[in-house]
């Protein structure tokens, strides 16, 4: 699947079962709160805090979650995620082509 193609698929699914997209503000909490469900496994997992019986503990669902909404927030302000992405890397390329290979934490 490409990145388009998920633009698409969420946009007809939005359309079929979500009824309309939330806006703009209602989406931002949303996806706050899904990092926030990322971070807690995150942090159960691989950090130092114990984990509890009621977490949740697939990071697979949860970064989907994180995709998803995202998804959705591009998808209503007209963004395309394949050229934002690729104009990223661009500039990340750009900015910091040395600047990793060159960091002694790093080594």
């Amino acid at each position: 699947m490409t990145i388009s193609n998920a633009q698409q698929l969420v946009d007809e699914w939005i359309k079929t079962h979500g009824v309309r997209y939330f806006n703009e503000l209602t989406n931002m909490a949303i996806l706050t709160e899904e990092v926030g469900e990322v971070a807690r496994i995150i942090a159960r997992e691989y950090g130092e805090q114990s984990s509890k019986k009621s977490d949740n503990k697939n990071l697979a669902d949860e970064l989907a979650d994180v995709l998803f909404v995202l998804i959705c927030i591009a998808n209503q302000t007209g963004i395309d995620l394949t050229q934002a992405l690729q104009k990223n890397l661009d500039k990340k390329t750009n900015r910091d082509s040395d600047r990793h290979h060159n960091n002694p934490k790093l080594a």
